[in-house]
């Protein structure tokens, strides 16, 4: 679970601080998240505050882990811990893919838990076959479809064993199909998932979604409520 605690973003700029979110205070503990909202609304910037992409400016963002009892790692004192324990996937997969082929590329991911070249490609060849994606193992990365690397760059980071998976738009580069792909994998992972969309059709699947607007949380319940309350605020 991730709490944040009065957690805001406050940047300078030209003509003096601009608020991107307000202190916001929230308990992420459902299976399924989605995050809704116009383009500056702030729903990015809340993502990044999960993993400690973005630091808050005011307050804190906690992840609870149960199996460590009330022991909690917070976002600015334990940024490695808590970039282990909370995955993130960003909307262009260019951002994360970076070697090569694609089996390099998962196994870049696994340098810290597999110290073994051999045992790390084995590993990282595992990874690519729970996901469909063995067969594309020595391929470069810069050959593979929009849909391929997304895949891909969601396969590097669960990898490494997160518990709680963040994403951030990702199908908005994709057609159709590949979003659908996508969006039913983010739905049937194990980890608690967290999902910045615009497809309102996958944000409709999560157990609770999230709405913002000008860096405020402006509905917070049932997806399907969520949605129609975003709907009927931009009509």
């Amino acid at each position: 679970m991730i709490a944040l605690r009065s957690a805001g973003v406050v940047a300078p700029t030209p003509e003096g601080e601009t608020t991107i979110l307000q202190p916001t205070s929230l308990e992420l503990s459902e299976h399924r998240i989605s995050i809704i909202g116009g383009n500056g609304s702030g729903k990015s910037t809340l993502a990044r505050l999960l993993n400690g992409l973005l630091e808050p400016t005011t307050g804190e963002v906690l992840v609870l882990r149960p199996e460590a009892g009330s022991d909690a790692l917070d976002t600015r004192r334990d940024g490695p811990a808590v970039r282990r324990a909370v995955g993130f996937v960003f909307t262009d997969p260019a951002a994360q893919l970076i070697m090569p082929t694609v089996l390099e590329d998962v196994a870049l991911s696994l340098r810290r838990s597999h110290r073994d070249r051999r045992e790390r490609n084995a590993a990282a060849l595992a990874a690519l076959e729970r996901f469909g994606l063995d067969h594309l193992a020595d391929r470069s990365v810069h050959t593979l479809s929009g849909g391929q690397k997304q895949l891909l760059a969601i396969a590097t980071v669960l990898a490494t064993g997160p518990s709680i998976l963040v994403a951030d738009e990702p199908t908005t580069l994709l057609d159709l199909r590949n979003s659908r792909l996508v969006g039913d994998l983010l739905m049937s992972l194990p980890q608690q998932v967290v999902v910045v969309t615009h497809d309102l059709e996958l944000a409709e699947r999560a157990d609770r979604t999230i709405v913002i607007a000008s860096g405020r949380v402006a509905f917070d319940g049932d997806s399907r409520e969520a949605v129609a309350h975003y709907r009927a605020s931009v009509a």
